[in-house]
């Protein structure tokens, strides 16, 4: 799994940048096809945003958090990304 990390007005510290890939290696766990990561932390004003897109073997996931902290938007994203993931595994088992 490759993970783009980017950031529009804040900056990505070390500490920042392994607490993504602690919590990205979340998803793996689930489903080992994931192939590409793409997550943009954005600041605007007193919100913190945090948006990810998964791609998958054909198909693409977004999700996207907002919260006055960075830590709790990256959680409450992952919360999202694992749910849509395990529907995606069950879908994918079925068919």
């Amino acid at each position: 799994m490759h993970i783009n990390l980017s950031g529009h007005h804040v900056e990505i510290t070390e500490s920042l940048r392994e607490y993504v890939h602690e919590k990205f290696s979340k998803l793996e766990r689930h489903f080992d096809q994931i192939n590409n990561v793409h997550v943009v932390l954005n600041v605007e004003k007193l919100q913190q945003k945090a948006e990810a897109k998964i791609s998958l073997n054909g198909r693409e996931i977004f999700a996207m958090s907002e919260n006055t902290d960075m830590y709790a938007a990256i959680d409450a994203l992952i919360d999202k990304l694992d749910r849509q993931v395990i529907k995606h595994k069950e879908k994918y088992t079925k068919h």
